[in-house]
């Protein structure tokens, strides 16, 4: 789990980079691989949203601020 934790992570600050481009220059990510339309950059925009679907999902249980099953032992 702490492998698809960091996977997921990374696409989520990923995805916020994105958000920080496209507000600040105008520019996204998605151009790189042909613009957003293009089926590589959807694929990576869809396993962003999924990746914060799953982090919205799991945070709770692993985040050691909100009393997750870690901070129980501390």
């Amino acid at each position: 789990m702490k492998i698809l934790h960091m996977v997921a992570f990374t696409l989520l600050v990923i995805g916020g980079l994105n958000w920080l481009l496209l507000g600040v220059f105008g520019w996204e990510i998605g151009a790189l691989f042909g613009g957003s339309t293009a089926l590589v950059s959807r694929a990576i925009y869809v396993l962003v949203g999924l990746s914060a679907i799953y982090l919205i999902a799991m945070h709770k249980s692993d985040c050691k601020m909100c009393g997750g099953w870690q901070s129980a032992t501390m």
